[in-house]
């Protein structure tokens, strides 16, 4: 049985759940430190468990989210539904680096003993799928957490695979560094339920209003700024990170997009902490990847993709990296439209478009763009919207030199031929997106047989009739 030796209140029951199985079933020499914060400079990273073994200091994050998990890139794709979010593994190597530091700074001796660190997925439905392996290394489920924290071979080279001469110098030097914590996170009125993930720009959580604990939650993208740079350096950080709340902020509420509700800074400007919907849907990243719907809800999640980018563009909003990863599709088969930290929100004397290179996918890049991503304009949003629709409609990305479009079965020619002109060399000749989702209704209002179901009713059109209908009780 290990030793607990301090800490805070367990957040939740999937923490509860790791504490009480290291107790019950770590070797007895194993020492746990759980819910501190860990303060270097003017950051603080917050822990759910330490565990000091025969071998290294593991940092433990604790994911109680249920179902499969799919790893590209730096994000992680929930099957169950849900926004993608920023691997938690690359969040927690940061902090075990942060926290090998500071033991650094207090005892130079401790630079022998390896900070490892382990994100454990306590639900019992929980997969992780990492294709790249990158993140598979440090994720476990429960009954794996003792044996992986037992592993001396995952202590790397040049670091001591016995700590028990560092024992005593590690505990005084955690002794005088961490500190507890004695509640959840909590950002203006929103309190955090989980975390999900992040990078050292970003950390995305859960959470629920404070004052209503019942209602629906909502997203938390808390975003790091340096508060003692000089004025223009924080107007400009400031700036960069605003701009998907700026976009979101100048579109009006639509189905197909999901609404930003509300931005802040807190402390002394440090973290600045954009509110926004918890869209409880699946990533289009995976339903391609898996068994697709017949053809009639397909082509309503096309529907759905240009209604929203009919929606943006209508209130000049360029979207810049649509791809798949940025659609959201909910239970009920909407399609929502998710991703605009790097949309471009009408004109402006600033921009974000330096980062897009790092964040683009290629095969959703306009050939206009390629090589200037700051050209993006509604024309390449339209590219990438085409790209994404023959993919949704043929199950595989369009080929160059190659008619694959018979690979649509039961797609009317004239849909495909819609298809092609979205996917045009030349951004005069696409279609803008509000002609694109006229031309896709009247093509299938025309294919639609007796006995067969009409297309779902048209969203634009219910915003048409709300609109009057505020008009005339207005009037």
């Amino acid at each position: 049985m290990a030793q607990i030796v301090g800490g805070g209140s367990p957040v939740n029951d999937a923490e509860r759940r790791v504490i009480a199985h290291l107790r019950d079933n770590a070797p007895d020499d194993w020492l746990l430190l759980h819910n501190i914060e860990v303060p270097r400079g003017a950051d603080l990273f917050e822990v759910d468990v330490i565990v000091i073994t025969g071998h290294s200091l593991c940092v433990i994050d604790v994911k109680g989210a249920r179902g499969r998990f799919e790893v590209s890139g730096t994000r992680w794709f929930p099957q169950r539904g849900g926004e993608a979010f920023g691997s938690p593994v690359a969040k927690l190597r940061g902090t075990a680096r942060a926290l090998k530091g500071v033991l650094l700074d207090i005892h130079r001796g401790l630079d022998r003993v390896y900070v490892d660190s382990v994100v454990v997925l306590t639900a019992p439905d929980a997969v992780l799928v990492d294709s790249s392996g990158r993140d598979a290394r440090y994720v476990t489920n429960l009954p794996g957490l003792v044996g992986m924290l037992g592993d001396v071979s995952r202590v790397r080279q040049g670091c001591s695979p016995d700590v028990t001469p560092y024992r005593t110098a590690l505990i005084e030097a955690l002794n005088g560094t961490v500190r507890r914590s004695t509640a959840p996170p909590r950002f203006g009125n929103w309190k955090v339920e989980e975390q999900l993930g992040g990078d050292n720009r970003v950390t995305e959580y859960r959470a629920v209003n404070a004052t209503a604990p019942a209602s629906e939650t909502v997203l938390l993208r808390v975003y790091q700024a340096d508060p003692l740079a000089d004025r223009d350096q924080r107007v400009a950080e400031q700036r960069r990170i605003a701009n998907a709340y700026q976009a979101l902020a100048k579109i009006p509420a639509h189905p197909c997009v999901a609404r930003s509700r509300d931005f802040f800074a807190i402390d002394d400007e440090s973290r600045f902490v954009l509110v926004l919907d918890d869209v409880h849907g699946q990533a289009l990243h995976l339903r391609l990847a898996g068994r697709m719907p017949p053809t009639a809800a397909r082509l309503d999640m096309v529907d759905d993709i240009l209604s929203g980018l009919t929606h943006v563009h209508a209130n000049q909003v360029i979207h810049r990296a649509l791809s798949p990863a940025c659609v959201l599709v909910t239970e009920s088969g909407q399609a929502v439209l998710t991703g605009f930290d790097y949309a471009k929100p009408g004109p402006r004397k600033h921009t974000v478009a330096n980062e897009l290179p790092n964040v683009l996918d290629t095969h959703y890049v306009a050939p206009e763009c390629r090589l200037r991503p700051d050209r993006m304009t509604p024309a390449s949003d339209v590219y990438a919207a085409g790209v994404i629709a023959f993919q949704i409609l043929t199950g595989q990305l369009p080929t160059p030199g190659t008619d694959i479009e018979a690979a649509a079965a039961g797609v009317a020619p004239e849909i495909m031929d819609l298809l092609r002109r979205m996917r045009d060399e030349t951004p005069g000749k696409r279609p803008e997106a509000a002609e694109a989702l006229a031309t896709l209704r009247q093509a299938r209002d025309t294919r639609v047989a007796p006995g067969h179901p009409a297309p779902r009713t048209q969203p634009l059109l219910l915003d048409r009739l709300r609109g009057a209908l505020r008009r005339f009780t207005r009037d």
